[in-house]
């Protein structure tokens, strides 16, 4: 991009920015002449995608900022006020809005709300951070059209984001996304009012507890043991981490009720955007998981617990003979999980006449062979909880099953029908009980993943990622991409492809007899799936919200037994390396 071109922007920028922190940035920018980073804020305009915004936080179109965030959330409201004209006449149109502990998700709420009051929109605005899928359940709890979520979920500090709900509770999906998207872009003019005054209008509502309680009650009615519980609670200890974020009031209040002792890491219990103890408030990566298993090792507890910034993921650790900690993956404990609720609706008599499991397509098969055992329906869909929201909804909608569990590998669950998006707290404690069940049976958590793998396989996943930032990141995504389509792979760490499933151009194919092609049932998405004799699945995804590609490894052995397990462990480990090694050279060769 010209220099001209990016000061034309960078000065355009400054005119219309209202905050004066974001604006600042770029006159500094301007007046010390740094093209470069000028450059990376206005190559492009941040885009509101199909689940809305996140980036880095800072002053420029390419980045999350006041500015971006008036603009979204007009053409929402322009959306909404045209798909329900009467409701909007009638100025019967409601929002939800919401936000996590990150730096400016207060102030970003703040102008969404009235935004909302100021387009005849009444809003409700929670008087502090709260959870993602406390936002879900709200949009439901209080009949709303619409609701917004400021989060970057378990992104680094220097992120935030900006989710955008439907009236079922659930993100906005087709076609309403591409519709929102036409109108953010053609916003010209942003309305908004004064808080004093919303207030005193009554288009802004400041809502907490009323909430709160009944979201609290409702993770607690999920569960399917309170006898239990009950008669053992005392005798589990439980380490817990909110990451900095917003689980703690939350996981502290439902494990409490319970009757379960819950120690929450002292160093990272306050909400902090600045995440002063991680460097990614992930629960995914083992680095953000430490002091959780440091201190969970001298309390000698039983389980470890995590969620991330808008505690809509979930992370755990369980202690082995040993006493150390062993980080379960999201793959993992979604089988666990999973498992348990069918063991416990079969046990007690609760199993729907068509129950139906839903997992996203990069999620590991280990929850299909759970699901063949018990005649439990699997349905894949795509990448997002939205998509597991939707097939809920088709269920519902349609009477073609009965949701009883929703999973995908980024540490995503959810076993209530009340949210329509994962969910941390009711995660926690559907685990805390599985965690006494299996005890009282004798076994730790730990040992039963074992018993598990001895019956269903072996099942090993492996992730490569690799960021592409800048102006031509894109365009490198792109290419790699294009040269998988093109070229294909005919084998993987020794293994025949056997299958390809293109989720973009629709079809499914064996690359030995590519001109014999099948359909998919699945809205597109710019995703290739390679299937292995055996049934290793590898997939590839660039990612939706950051600049980087990713590679799923869902490595799949047949039973052993007990006996086998070792071997198996062994068979996909040296499977999943030769693999990444392999992927590793495409991305290396990336330009």
């Amino acid at each position: 991009m010209e220099k001209q071109e990016i000061l034309s922007r960078a000065k355009e920028y400054i005119a219309q920015e209202k905050d004066e922190r974001f604006r600042k940035e770029v006159e500094e920018l301007v007046a010390k002449e740094n093209f470069a980073e000028l450059e990376d804020r206005f190559y492009q305009t941040l885009e509101f995608g199909t689940g809305g915004l996140r980036g880095i936080m800072g002053g420029g179109t390419n980045r999350m900022n006041t500015l971006e965030i008036n603009r979204a959330t007009q053409g929402l409201a322009n959306y909404f006020i045209k798909t329900f004209p009467e409701k909007a006449k009638e100025g019967k149109l409601s929002a939800v809005v919401a936000y996590d502990s990150r730096l400016n998700s207060d102030v970003f709420a703040e102008a969404t709300a009235l935004i909302f009051a100021a387009n005849g929109i009444k809003a409700y605005l929670f008087s502090g951070v709260r959870p993602t899928p406390e936002l879900s359940y709200a949009i439901r709890e209080l009949g709303a059209d619409t609701g917004v979520v400021v989060t970057a979920s378990h992104n680094p500090r220097m992120y935030n984001g900006y989710k955008a709900y439907w009236n079922d509770g659930a993100q906005v999906i087709e076609p309403h996304d591409k519709g929102i998207i036409v109108e953010v872009n053609a916003v010209k003019e942003v309305k908004t009012i004064s808080k004093e005054e919303a207030l005193k209008n009554g288009s802004l509502k400041i809502i907490d507890k009323e909430i709160d309680e009944k979201f609290w009650e409702m993770c607690k009615a999920q569960l399917f043991r309170p006898a239990l519980i009950k008669e053992k609670a005392s005798s589990v200890k439980i380490v817990y981490t909110p990451l900095h974020g917003t689980g703690a009031m939350h996981v502290e209040k439902v494990l409490g009720d319970l009757g379960l002792k819950v120690i929450t890491v002292p160093e990272q219990k306050k909400p902090d955007g600045n995440f002063p103890t991680v460097e990614k408030p992930n629960p995914e990566e083992a680095p953000a998981m430490k002091m959780a298993c440091d201190l969970g090792e001298k309390e000698k507890a039983d389980c470890v617990m995590a969620t991330d910034p808008d505690a809509d993921r979930f992370g755990t650790a369980f202690p082995d003979k040993d006493g150390k900690f062993v980080l379960v993956s999201g793959n993992q404990m979604g089988a666990l999980l999973m498992e348990y609720v069918l063991i416990s609706r079969k046990e007690l008599g609760t199993m729907p006449k068509n129950p139906a499991v839903v997992r996203s397509i990069v999620t590991s098969p280990f929850g299909d062979a759970i699901c063949e055992k018990f005649g439990v329906k699997m349905i894949e869909c795509l990448t997002g909880f939205k998509w597991i929201a939707a097939a809920q909804a088709k269920m519902e909608k349609d009477g073609s099953a009965e949701y009883v569990f929703g999973l995908e590998e980024s540490y995503g669950y959810k076993v209530e029908k009340e949210t329509m998006d994962k969910n941390g707290i009711s995660a926690a404690a559907l685990c805390a009980e599985m965690t006494l069940y299996w005890a009282s049976k004798g076994k730790s958590v730990l040992e039963h993943l074992d018993d598990m793998y001895a019956e269903y396989g072996y099942f090993q996943d492996g992730a490569i990622s690799k960021y592409f930032e800048g102006p031509t990141g894109p365009a490198i995504m792109d290419g790699i991409m294009t040269k998988l389509r093109t070229e294909g792979l005919k084998t993987l760490g020794g293994k025949r492809v056997v299958k390809i499933r293109d989720i973009r151009e629709s079809v499914s194919f064996d690359p030995a007899n590519p001109a014999q092609k099948g359909t998919l049932d699945f809205p597109k998405s710019n995703v290739l799936q390679f299937f292995l004799e055996g049934g290793t699945i590898v997939s590839a995804r660039p990612s939706g919200t950051e600049p980087k590609i990713k590679f799923y490894i869902n490595a799949c052995l047949p039973p052993k037994g007990k006996d086998g397990l070792s071997e198996s462990k062994k068979e996909a480990a040296a499977l999943c390396d030769a693999i990444s090694e392999e992927i590793n050279s495409v991305l290396d060769g990336a330009k």
